[in-house]
């Protein structure tokens, strides 16, 4: 097991070579959740996620022959960006196994740092297979992303700052995808500062560690926006540390951890990913669990699809009433669509979409249906303007 000693010398390594991110106390998120909030902004690391501090530690590790061998790891994103850019700044060759249907963009970032690229499997597990393989067979140092002490000891730097940041945090929340991170902050966090209290956060699709915590089977899958702690198998050796250090583990609902995405963004002005946003999903999803605490949560990570993270602000803005759709049966007479856009306007809400038809949505010929959507204040102004619409028409909400 691991040791505050091993960190600190992690710390030492990774000097200069990853960033030291900034520890920001949030009023928005604080306001939010009930919680006094600091947030540790590791989205903002060179490659955009925290998989940087573990990378770094282990290949500062490797022996001179280790390095003229090279490294091979497996990865959907994060990881692979990490060990591939570190590999370079050390002048070691690295092979990134990644399965077949990563995005593009996250294939193409691994490679600009210099690694070769292998796309094989149609899962993790899948991938982490091959790369086994072609270590054995290469000579190839294999660079595990969190089943591996010298990881966990550089992601475990990430706690060491942000309680020298600031000392006074009762709480950390941590994201958990294969134990990695949350093992190394533990250590951290428990040696440097005894009572601390840490806390794992899963998505509900992806909950292997709770499973396994309550020796349960695990069963695990399914589509979610939190990828990057999508992950089945856990650490065997973050495991160990987990139980002796983790007071909880909570599991989160999808929604929430879009709510987190979308709060992060247009309150904090932050970018996170799914994985990276998780622990601001458990402080909504359990706001009596942290309410009048000093919490702190690592942001680990902000690579986000840009079009994943307008959807989600989208989504969100739909949930909070603040962009509306309603389909309204009018008469099909000229003026109609006049006098219904008149209405949203007088009542002061902007249009955004219209779709106006005649021909085969409507139950008679001399009657029509509009689909509009329409962006207001909050919940209150947009039952305002549609309550100003049913004054005159038949109005439901889609």
């Amino acid at each position: 097991m691991i040791g505050l000693a091993d960190i600190r010398a992690a710390a030492g390594r990774i000097a200069g070579r990853v960033l030291r991110t900034p520890a920001v106390a949030c009023d928005v998120i604080s306001q939010a959740t009930g919680a006094r909030v600091t947030l540790k902004l590791d989205n903002l690391q060179a490659t955009g996620a925290f998989k940087e501090r573990g990378a770094a530690n282990r290949l500062a590790l490797l022996s001179e022959t280790e390095r003229a061998a090279g490294v091979v790891a497996m990865s959907a994103g994060n990881h692979a960006q990490a060990v591939a850019r570190h590999a370079q700044l050390l002048g070691i060759t690295a092979m990134i196994v990644m399965p077949l249907h990563t995005p593009l963009t996250k294939v193409s970032r691994t490679r600009a740092w210099g690694a070769r690229v292998v796309l094989h499997g149609e899962t993790l597990a899948e991938a982490a297979e091959r790369a086994n393989m072609l270590a054995a067979r290469d000579g190839l140092v294999f660079v595990h992303p969190y089943d591996d002490p010298a990881v966990m000891a550089g992601q475990g730097t990430l706690a060491l700052e942000m309680l020298e940041d600031v000392p006074d945090l009762e709480v950390l929340v941590v994201p958990i995808g294969g134990g990695g991170l949350i093992a190394g902050c533990a250590v951290a966090a428990c040696a440097t500062k005894p009572g601390i209290e840490v806390i794992g956060v899963e998505v509900a699709a992806y909950a292997a560690m709770a499973q396994r915590l309550a020796g349960q089977p695990v069963s695990v899958g399914g589509a979610t926006i939190a990828e990057g702690i999508a992950v089945r198998d856990i650490g065997l050796v973050p495991l160990e540390v987990i139980r002796a250090h983790v007071a909880d583990v909570v599991v989160v609902p999808e929604r929430a951890v879009e709510e987190a995405i979308a709060l992060l963004a247009e309150g904090a002005k932050v970018v996170a990913e799914g994985a990276g946003a998780t622990g601001i999903a458990a402080l909504l999803a359990f706001p009596q669990r942290f309410e009048g605490r000093r919490v702190g949560v690592p942001i680990t990570g902000g690579n986000i699809d840009a079009r994943i993270l307008a959807n989600v602000l989208l989504r969100n803005l739909l949930r909070d009433g603040r962009l509306v759709r309603l389909v309204v049966e009018c008469p099909d007479r000229p003026g109609v669509l006049a006098d219904i856009a008149g209405r949203i306007g007088g009542a002061g809400g902007n249009i955004i979409d219209v779709s106006h038809h005649r021909l085969f949505a409507s139950p008679s010929v001399q009657a029509a249906q509009l689909e509009v959507m329409f962006e207001a204040r909050d919940h209150e102004h947009g039952a305002e303007i549609v309550l100003a619409l049913e004054r005159a028409y038949t109005v439901r909400r889609v």
